[in-house]
């Protein structure tokens, strides 16, 4: 088997080698979060370099991590987004189809926000109440004023990610699990069944698209959407942010991590395809510059809340690097 699988390896990086002329793009899937970070680098990129703009396409963070690791060759991704950190089960993917070698990067942090239309009566919420109101093994009810008086008597409607996506696994990490907790419940099943969403009705997987949720969110003021703090912030003219456990979603609690629902966002670089798709280095250089990711950065227009200067440094340096993932740490 082991024969077999080093065998496969090196036909897969002859195939890469022999068709590096078919692509001089670099071609990136991933998360939909960190899709308009890594189209604006990707486009900056394009700009000012000798080097043709990368693809970039949005596939959630899930879709992305299994394309990226089918495998090594010129049919395969050579970066994903990631609006969560790879799991083991990934990266014990990636290493039996032969992706052995693998450069992690953090780019900054995000928020996770619920929001609803501009126009719509300002919502305050508790993780706890998201997880009654949620909560595949909580009680189910049909109106937000039966989790709790103070809240709307409108029927729970929440336009939010599917699983494939790193916002969904967030979400259910950040707000069910800890709501869960908030609730009494026992910490371990809290972590599994009692951080599964219920599939009822009130939950609406939205898919992707977040400018669908903006658009039913306006036309239905009593709807809820979750999604990225960068999508609130650029669209800030439609929606407005609701309040979790008092906090409101601004930029600098989420920096300062005062904001509870907030996580690091990533990508990940198949090392096999440096030198052989012309530029990746180059690319990841853009985006974890200064210019790019740092405090005064293009990116922070778009949304991105910057790395602490030490953990920026020490990032950056470890991407040029192509220091390779151990696997340790991943869950």
């Amino acid at each position: 088997m082991k024969t077999a699988r080093i065998i496969s390896v090196v036909l897969a990086t002859t195939l890469l080698a022999g068709a590096a002329s078919a692509r001089e793009q670099i071609r990136i899937v991933g998360s939909s979060t960190v899709f308009p970070f890594s189209t604006a680098v990707a486009e900056q990129f394009g700009k000012t370099t000798d080097f043709p703009t990368p693809v970039v396409e949005s596939t959630g963070s899930g879709g992305g991590l299994k394309l990226f690791c089918a495998g090594v060759g010129e049919d395969t991704p050579d970066i994903t987004n990631a609006s969560r950190r790879m799991k083991a089960k990934e990266f014990r993917q990636c290493q039996e189809n032969g992706v052995t070698d693998i450069t992690e990067a953090v780019i900054g942090f995000d928020g996770i926000v619920l929001a609803n239309a501009i126009d719509a009566p300002t919502f305050e919420v508790t993780r706890e109440q998201l997880w009654l109101a949620l909560a595949a093994a909580g009680p189910k009810p049909a109106m937000w004023s039966d989790v709790d008086p103070s809240l709307p008597a409108e029927a729970i409607e929440v336009l939010g990610p599917p699983p494939s996506s790193g916002t969904r696994d967030a979400f259910e990490e950040l707000v069910m699990e800890k709501g869960c907790e908030a609730a009494g419940k026992e910490k371990d099943f809290c972590k599994h069944e009692g951080s599964e969403i219920r599939e009822d009705g009130p939950y609406i997987e939205a898919g992707e698209n977040d400018n669908l949720i903006v658009s039913k969110l306006e036309a239905n003021h009593a709807a809820v959407g979750i999604f990225g703090f960068s999508f609130l912030d650029q669209n800030s003219d439609a929606i407005k942010g609701a309040t979790v456990d008092g906090v409101e979603p601004e930029f600098d609690a989420i920096a300062e991590g005062d904001y509870p629902v907030s996580r690091s966002l990533y990508f990940y670089i198949k090392d096999a395809h440096v030198g052989v798709i012309p530029g990746i280095v180059e690319y990841a250089d853009e985006f974890t510059s200064e210019a790019a990711a740092g405090e005064e950065g293009y990116l922070t227009d778009k949304g991105l809340i910057p790395l602490p200067p030490e953990q920026f440094e020490e990032n950056r340096n470890r991407v040029l690097a192509l220091e390779k993932m151990t696997g340790e740490g991943l869950e």
